[in-house]
């Protein structure tokens, strides 16, 4: 492999790895402050580059549509987290699982009326719409480059969110002891409603950006909520720290694993997580 090509897949690597992290700080920030077990975040990242794909029909612009359908998919984890899942914070995680499950396939109901069964496709943007050539032959796109800065800022912005400011401390406080933090007078169903629509916005802003590089179908939050567990599970529980090592990680290893052994590539990210777990079983990061 010469450097070009090295070079090639870094960046892929790193943009995969970005993009995982996107969804699975969502995912480990409402098990780790909230206690649920939510296996229905993969359909917020479909629910996104639908958003995404209707949106630049309706408005012709990608920027747009993912403002709006960032205030739309707030304003869906709120609801959310309001009529069903604080209705379950004490319960046993195998209701929740049940309940999780099931909006899966009340999701994919949905999807399927409004939008029907076809695959789509979401232009990139025309100012982003070219590359930088490498070599002779070789280029990288844009867009690319472009998504992986979108999510290095939100990275950031998370960051400073949880370490930086009241509502952090406050959500900090929470995940440590639900108990004392509600009787200090904090609101903790606010502070709980904040942290799920979060969430929620963090995995559709991350299937919006990711649709004008892969396909929109039925069915696409499947495949990447697996990746998400895994991704938690290596990083820590409740830990976005953890969560941002454990995707850039599994981002290096699924992308040079396909390129270098592709006989393995299919399970070399279930290898690491093992290795991981074997000497650090609560993973790299505790909460």
């Amino acid at each position: 492999m010469d450097f070009a090509n090295f070079l090639i897949q870094l960046l892929n690597s790193l943009q995969y790895g970005l993009l995982l992290f996107m969804l699975a700080a969502g995912l480990t920030l409402i098990f780790g402050i909230m206690g649920v077990v939510n296996l229905a975040h993969g359909s917020f990242y479909m629910l996104g580059a639908y958003l995404a794909w209707f949106l630049v029909g309706q408005f012709d612009s990608l920027v747009l549509a993912i403002v709006v359908g960032t205030v739309i998919a707030v304003a869906l984890g709120w609801v959310l987290e309001w009529t069903l899942f604080r209705h379950f914070y004490h319960r046993d995680h195998l209701d929740q699982v049940l309940l999780t499950f099931g909006l899966i396939y009340i999701f994919e109901e949905v999807r399927s009326i409004l939008w029907g069964d076809d695959v789509h496709a979401v232009q990139v943007p025309e100012v982003l719409n070219w590359s930088i050539p490498l070599t002779e032959n070789l280029s990288y796109p844009v867009y690319r480059l472009v998504m992986s800065g979108v999510c290095i800022a939100l990275a950031l912005g998370l960051y400073l969110l949880i370490s930086k400011t009241r509502l952090g401390m406050k959500i900090r406080a929470g995940a440590f002891n639900r108990e004392m933090t509600e009787s200090l007078g904090i609101n903790i169903r606010l502070i709980h409603g904040v942290v799920f629509a979060l969430g929620v916005a963090l995995a559709a802003i991350a299937g919006m950006i990711a649709s004008p590089i892969a396909s929109v179908y039925p069915g696409m939050g499947s495949s990447v909520l697996i990746m998400c567990f895994v991704v938690v599970v290596i990083g820590g529980i409740g830990s976005v720290r953890g969560a941002l090592v454990a995707a850039l990680l599994v981002g290096l290893v699924d992308t040079f694993g396909k390129v270098l052994v592709p006989q393995i590539a299919g399970m070399a990210v279930y290898m690491l997580m093992a290795a991981v777990l074997l000497y650090k079983p609560e993973g790299l990061f505790k909460q």
